[in-house]
């Protein structure tokens, strides 16, 4: 076994670990881990689309905007973290609208942003939300490997050529399958029965998480880089690893607050929504 090989495994291990122990945990660890994505996410984004270099006092406020949205995920004021995010995405759209600078920067903010708080939201504070969370990661880290496996084995037609010449549509079936799989086992371990509800929300997030890998790459792409940064040993930087996983977060987040307005279900859970609770 190569050392690289070894690093990367290791490296897994241990990302696994603490993801898994701060999402049992729940609380202001979680919370607080959701508000580390965030940053580090923005600091990958602001290095890729260079943004320092394009737009120094637009980066100075994606990096206020972020820092403020974590800061907002640790001490658990959840109310606020939408509109924080949302009125500083705004905010950087109107400044370059009147002075110029680069799309990258809201784009940049809202992708962070609300990639810690969606997660946040989902975990929640309760044990319907620990299993929202679990069902997540299932669908997401399915997906991804049996993705890889399957298009290896089976190969076939590329799924985007132009964005990522390695994935083809053979992969991007059996992951989605695998994706629902898993999810739907998640959902039987903890409840006695499975609503078509959570199949179908499985092959939402299946598709999301597709979605957010191949959006990674065309940005990768985009700027002529091969990894999002190397804070992570064997597996590049942080938006390497949760790509797919910012996507679907999103994805149920969002779903959860558009069934909520139109069931007029106000602060309904997203764990709610997945398992129809």
């Amino acid at each position: 076994m190569s050392l690289e090989l070894r690093r990367r495994i290791l490296s897994g291990i241990v990302m696994m670990a603490v993801t898994l122990i701060a999402t049992w945990a729940g609380g202001v660890s979680f919370r607080g881990f959701s508000a580390l994505i965030a940053v580090l996410v923005y600091y990958e984004w602001s290095r890729m689309t260079r943004l320092s270099e394009v737009d120094f006092r637009g980066n100075a406020l994606g990096w206020l905007a972020v820092v403020s949205v974590a800061v907002n995920l640790i001490v658990g004021d959840e109310g606020m973290g939408v509109p924080l995010a949302g009125g500083f995405t705004l905010t950087a759209i109107l400044l370059i609208a009147v002075r110029g600078g680069s799309g990258w920067l809201p784009a940049g903010i809202a992708y962070s942003a609300f990639s810690g708080i969606s997660l946040a939201a989902i975990r929640g504070a309760d044990e319907p939300g620990f299993v929202a969370m679990l069902f997540v990661f299932a669908v997401v880290w399915a997906t991804d490997i049996l993705a890889y496996f399957v298009g290896r084995a089976l190969r076939g037609p590329k799924l985007a050529p132009r964005i990522s010449p390695g994935k083809t549509w053979s992969g991007a079936i059996g992951g989605t399958v695998s994706g629902i799989a898993a999810g739907c086992l998640v959902s039987l371990a903890f409840f006695p029965s499975l609503s078509l509800r959570t199949a179908i929300l499985a092959f939402s997030l299946s598709v999301a998480s597709q979605v957010g890998d191949l959006f990674e790459s065309f940005i990768k792409r985009r700027f002529g880089v091969k990894d999002s940064s190397h804070l992570i040993p064997g597996h590049g930087g942080v938006m390497d690893r949760v790509d797919g996983l910012v996507f679907a977060g999103f994805a149920a987040f969002l779903l959860a607050i558009m069934h909520a307005a139109w069931s007029e279900e106000g602060g309904t859970s997203v764990a709610a929504f997945l398992f129809g609770l």
